[in-house]
């Protein structure tokens, strides 16, 4: 069965504003969606989806122009397709997570890279979270540009000695990983073997003939208070968090811009660069766990356990934040607690959020139009993913 007809109609239960529908037992998801929009999103529109064990059963969207098939800007998000392909290619053996990055990238090696493996690329650890100087726009856009300034780039710590979150890089360094090892862009692999043998509404390079489903993403002005918070910890112009977000010294680095820009749609740089719906990031959990529509999972229970434990911990140098990553995802036992400790996925920086957890098949995808301050998953995701499982055990 199709997502389109996979979900019962709720009936009254919830606020008119919000469209859509729910599996039975899940009624207080959509109250809560209802709350959420009333007082985060109703200026720009927000989607909520939700599988369980590969059965779409929450299916909800509000906000002027918004329908369940709107796509927008899903920010780093984009990264959980790039790292299912990559998890896909490693239990297929075209991928080694021991084997040294060099390897398949021999320009990948000044500064003692060459002994950095595929498994320490992926849980950040290269020191490689941009460059001198920054990148031009247009090097952003295309994550082959991307890796030509990074293969040469000093890293910012010594690889392999700690992590720390390579934001607007990571998808463009796997890339070209996968790209010197199957001949193929990892969009294009993605492309052939995920997003359209699953019928996914997550785009890594976004054709002409969907532009029309597109909503920009729009920034909200942030409040007095948020201004001042944000002036007291803005960070220093040669910090770490400046040079991963494209800021150091002093550079204009727009996320809003970034995302609805056509020229990053059109290439869908794996970073960030991604464009998708509630509806398509549940759905690409769902087949990486579960599978959909008849088809198998993706990927292999002992697969995903590889890529979702965390093969180290401590503090993120460039973030600050704890026991960040496993391999490539974000470790979201820890980020949102009603969730299993193996719970996989990851944020985006407009608010979105995208998981899976295998210890209850739950598979969960969240947009939102309104970029927020501070940039990140929205806080209204905790209520989200309390109330959903709250449903769930009820």
């Amino acid at each position: 069965m199709s997502d389109t007809g996979a979900v019962a109609q709720a009936g009254a239960a919830g606020d008119a504003s919000v469209h859509g529908t729910v599996a039975d037992g899940f009624d207080e998801i959509r109250a809560e969606f209802a709350a959420v929009v009333a007082a985060e999103t109703a200026e720009s529109g927000a989607q909520l989806a939700v599988h369980h064990d590969g059965r779409l059963v929450v299916d909800l969207w509000a906000g002027a122009g918004m329908t369940a098939t709107t796509l927008t800007g899903i920010f780093s998000n984009s990264k959980g397709a790039a790292y299912v392909t990559v998890a896909l290619l490693v239990q297929e053996g075209v991928l080694d997570l021991d084997r040294q990055v060099a390897s398949y990238w021999p320009e990948f090696s000044p500064d003692g890279s060459d002994r950095l493996t595929l498994r320490e690329l992926l849980a950040h650890r290269s020191g490689r979270i941009g460059v001198d100087g920054g990148f031009t726009p247009e090097e952003l856009a295309d994550d082959r540009l991307i890796a030509e300034r990074l293969a040469g780039q000093r890293p910012f710590w010594e690889p392999g000695t700690g992590y720390g979150y390579h934001g607007l890089v990571i998808g463009a360094l796997v890339g070209e990983v996968v790209r010197r090892a199957t001949g193929r862009t990892l969009q294009e692999v993605y492309e052939e073997r995920v997003r359209a043998p699953y019928g996914l509404d997550v785009w890594l390079g976004l054709p002409e003939a969907e532009e029309a489903r597109f909503a920009p993403v729009r920034p909200s002005l942030p409040t007095p208070e948020q201004q001042a918070l944000m002036a007291a910890h803005a960070p220093a112009a040669d910090s770490l968090l400046a040079v991963a977000f494209n800021r150091a010294g002093g550079a204009d680095f727009s996320l809003a811009d970034y995302v609805n820009s056509r020229a990053v749609r059109a290439l869908g740089p794996a970073s960030a660069g991604g464009v998708g719906s509630a509806r398509g990031l549940s759905r690409l959990y769902a087949a990486a766990l579960c599978g959909v529509d008849g088809r198998p999972a993706l990927l292999k229970p002992e697969t995903v356990a590889e890529f979702t434990r965390r093969h180290w911990t401590g503090t993120d140098l460039v973030t600050g934040e704890r026991d960040h990553f496993a391999l490539g995802f974000e470790t979201h036992g820890l980020r949102y607690p009603p969730l299993g400790p193996d719970a996989f996925g990851h944020a985006g920086a407009g608010g979105s959020e995208a998981f899976a957890d295998p210890g209850s098949g739950l598979a969960y995808g969240y947009t939102r139009r309104r970029l927020g301050f501070p940039v990140g998953p929205g806080p209204e995701n905790q209520r989200l993913v309390a109330a959903l499982m709250r449903s769930l055990k009820g």
